[in-house]
């Protein structure tokens, strides 16, 4: 019976080659310094649209809400404004009415405004009303 010699894993010269160089290791740390900072500023902008765009909508429920019971209770004549408490979120609502230029129609609006992040955002819906009809 002939016994041969196991290899080992790697040879002696492999062993220089195994791991990284400084260079390396250095070229990938500025590499991640310049990619992390970007990465970070993408999560943020995202995280601002989506707060943005979700707020937006409350805004927008509460303005179509607010504007209908104004028309529908006919308090639109001394309305001017407010402001809503919703899930923690402080949302202010200022109403105007002007007259409309091709009839004898008013041309009803109301601003929603509210805050992400520090930055004021509004929301705005219109409406005719006949005054004549209420």
């Amino acid at each position: 019976m002939k016994c041969e010699p196991t290899s080992l894993p790697w040879r002696a010269g492999d062993r220089l080659r195994a791991g990284f160089t400084l260079a390396e290791a250095l070229a990938a740390l500025a590499f991640m310094a310049l990619v992390i900072p970007v990465a970070v500023q993408g999560l943020r902008i995202a995280n601002l649209a989506g707060q943005v765009a979700d707020r937006k909508a409350v805004a927008a429920r509460i303005a179509d809400a607010l504007l209908n019971e104004l028309v529908v209770t006919h308090q639109w004549q001394r309305a001017t404004s407010g402001t809503v408490q919703q899930d923690a979120h402080e949302y202010r609502w200022q109403f105007r009415s002007e007259s409309w230029s091709k009839d004898a129609l008013k041309l009803l609006s109301l601003q929603v405004a509210y805050a992400v992040q520090g930055q004021d955002y509004t929301v705005r819906l219109s409406t005719l009303v006949d005054p004549s009809q209420l």
